[in-house]
């Protein structure tokens, strides 16, 4: 849904000595982006109090976000790019010091890619709630402790007034698109229905219009390995004595999430019954491939990853209802006035085609007509991630004037 995919490069599915060392050795109770910590390449807007649609104030918020190619005069040029659950506002560079991962989009987002930065000006925020950079639970409150567990209970659409407000700083009052994938694609459909003149065009992609009890209770299980971690403290494991985290809890979470976002097809070619080391599973000891590349994916998310933040966010996917407060989701797809793509991907076990289905026989400028884009790929979910050819090729249709 999310995961850093252009990290997970060795084509035989093992993994290897030195991505092993990348991980060993104790990571912080945190793998949050701190005040104090470098910058990189992140801007910062502060958007003042914030009222969460559920309940509870925020005194003063901030958006990290960054910024590729060049705003026109006219203003007319800019695309909002959403991320998913744990990505960031990297879009297309490397890792730098305080920046831990690679773009997440680099096949898309560039000068003379499809959405090419040449022409548009892209702004990649990093979501409310999260942990490289905006405010989110692991912020300092004023009484000079992290928020923690006491970060208020977060929706979609707090996440998309926040990135409303973000727009009004930065003087933009109509992107010409919005894209998104994911998580980030619950976020296009909320501005296209709650922003309907301020979104020209607006691409959903693997993306659901509410999310299902089957979904939600994927997420519920991650939710709860977290909590049962000791480690975890009731969400106060920021200054633990002992400088331990819920680092079990949080890799578990991310080994059952990786499970849905990629294929049985892909994961079944592409471990099979491989042995990680030279030892027979009969014989006991070692691990089958697939479990050290759990491990691994797991392990290494500790150090990028604030606890109370997935949390928070697993929590805003399971809000997603594009039709609450609307009459529902029919009247809420009907509303919108974007030229819209829907991508769906086949071999997606998250957010399955018929999820897609449904948005694209519903909103009216679906330039597809009645039906979802349908991409073939083995990757399943994080094919968005991954399928840089397919779904730029489906963009740059949505861009064309």
């Amino acid at each position: 849904m999310d995961w850093q995919t252009n990290e997970d490069t060795v084509p035989s599915g093992f993994i290897t000595e030195a991505q092993i060392r990348s991980v060993m050795g104790k990571p912080p109770a945190s793998g949050a982006w701190r005040e104090g910590d470098p910058v990189a390449r992140r801007r910062f807007a502060g958007i003042g109090e914030f009222a969460f649609e559920n309940g509870g104030t925020l005194p003063t918020v901030h958006i990290a976000y960054e910024t590729y190619g060049t705003l026109s005069p006219a203003r007319d040029n800019a695309i909002l790019v959403l991320h998913a659950l744990t990505g960031d506002s990297n879009l297309n560079h490397k890792a730098e010091p305080g920046q831990p991962t690679d773009g997440w989009w680099p096949g898309l987002v560039g000068p003379g890619l499809p959405i090419d930065t040449d022409r548009w000006f892209v702004v990649a925020p990093n979501m409310l709630g999260s942990c490289q950079g905006s405010t989110g639970p692991s912020s300092i409150a004023p009484d000079g402790a992290e928020w923690g567990a006491r970060f208020p209970y977060t929706t979609i659409a707090d996440q998309v007034r926040a990135q409303h407000a973000l727009a009004e700083e930065l003087g933009i009052d109509r992107w010409f698109a919005v894209v998104g994938g994911s998580m980030g694609g619950m976020q296009v459909l909320e501005w296209g229905v709650r922003y309907p003149d301020e979104v020209a065009r607006m691409a959903v992609i693997a993306a659901p219009a509410t999310s299902s009890a089957d979904q939600i209770a994927l997420n519920s299980v991650q939710i709860q390995a977290i909590r049962a971690d000791p480690q975890f403290r009731g969400g106060d494991y920021y200054d633990a004595p002992d400088g331990e985290g819920p680092h079990q809890g949080l890799a578990l979470a991310r080994r059952m999430a990786l499970l849905n976002y990629r294929s049985p097809t892909e994961l079944n070619d592409r471990f099979q019954r491989s042995w990680q080391s030279g030892l027979s599973p009969l014989g006991g000891g070692g691990r089958f491939a697939v479990e050290s590349y759990l491990d691994f994916h797991g392990n290494k998310f500790t150090r990028r990853f604030d606890a109370n933040s997935y949390i928070t966010l697993v929590e805003a996917m399971n809000s997603h209802d594009i039709g609450r407060g609307r009459a529902g989701v029919v009247p809420a797809l009907e509303s919108v006035t974007a030229r819209t793509l829907v991508i769906g991907i086949d071999s997606d076990r998250l957010f399955p085609v018929p999820d897609q289905e449904l948005i694209a026989r519903h909103v009216p400028g679906n330039i597809d007509g009645d039906v979802p884009v349908v991409i073939e790929s083995k990757f399943g979910h994080d094919g968005f991630l991954i399928e840089f050819d397919l779904v730029g090729r489906e963009i740059t249709r949505l861009l064309a004037d």
